[in-house]
């Protein structure tokens, strides 16, 4: 990987650690079948809805159902302020984990820009592909440009698009700068900008670090120490939408929305902002939207 790409000193050693309190070895085990049963279901939900592109209320209504029991199965209360913006519009939020994918989905499912490498996993794979995900190569920033062109034709089509601009997952006590490159899209289809914060705590409102997925962490051993942890609140916080028709660019709506999602994450979150030198910048076509 490019020593340029946006990337997290987050690590499990450092920062996950001590990532809550934990349930008993019995609790753990009927978690795993709970989430196992609804992951199957799963299965069929995404063979059943695959060609339901003309009835799409019935097909993001199973969505919604599916991994809403995927959330409860894991122990996971799912908890939203503030309201969605309907139609076309590009949400952007802060990155910590694989479940985040889930938590969108369980309030309303929509295409989502990952990395290629998410296509390999185990049904959050198959779920995001069948939502019309954009897959963005983070190893090939010549492919910059189709990705947003392919963003702005799915927003200019009616339906809300996902993004994690950080471009990299955080342990949810720091985050990463806002990159710019998502929000040329929304430009590009006169559609809205939602910010959007994401919080994993504790019941008592202390911060969690057990959904993080950072660093070298593997997606099993991920789903087993969120299986092991007690009281898990997933907070979704949808912020008023912000226009794009109004000659504001990227750069500037990027803080703007950073910003907003940095508001409701605690006065302890930093945010970090690595300095690349300039001989390692990429000068090819594009590049300067990551930046």
């Amino acid at each position: 990987m490019s020593s340029w790409l946006p990337t997290a000193p987050c690590t499990p050693e450092s920062c996950l650690a001590d990532p809550g309190p934990r349930v008993s070895a019995p609790l753990r085990l009927l978690r795993g079948f709970g989430s196992f049963g609804p992951l199957l279901a799963g299965i069929a939900v995404v063979v059943l809805t695959r060609g339901w592109g003309r009835v799409p209320r019935l097909r993001d209504g199973l969505l919604r159902l599916w991994t809403r029991s995927v959330l409860a199965g894991m122990g996971v209360r799912l908890r939203v302020v503030g309201t969605p913006a309907p139609g076309a519009v590009l949400r952007v939020a802060n990155h910590i984990s694989w479940l985040d994918i889930v938590l969108f989905t369980a309030v309303r499912p929509g295409p989502m820009l990952a990395k290629t490498e998410v296509r390999s996993w185990p049904v959050v794979g198959a779920l995001t592909g069948l939502g019309g995900t954009v897959f963005i190569d983070r190893d090939r920033l010549r492919q910059l440009p189709g990705t947003v062109r392919e963003m702005a034709a799915v927003l200019r089509s009616g339906r809300p698009v996902t993004a994690f601009p950080e471009g990299s997952t955080w342990c949810g006590a720091a985050g990463g700068r806002f990159r710019p490159a998502a929000f040329q899209a929304a430009i590009d289809a006169g559609a809205p900008v939602q910010p959007v914060t994401i919080r994993y705590q504790l019941p008592d409102g202390r911060l969690c670090t057990a959904p993080a997925y950072v660093g070298d962490d593997e997606l099993l051993p991920s789903i087993r120490r969120l299986l092991g942890t007690r009281g898990v609140v997933a907070e979704l916080v949808f912020h008023s939408p912000m226009p794009t028709n109004n000659g504001t660019d990227r750069r500037l709506l990027a803080r703007r929305a950073q910003a907003a999602v940095g508001s409701h994450l605690g006065a302890d979150h930093r945010v970090d902002r690595p300095h690349v030198p300039a001989q390692q910048r990429p000068q090819i076509a594009g590049a300067a939207a990551w930046r």
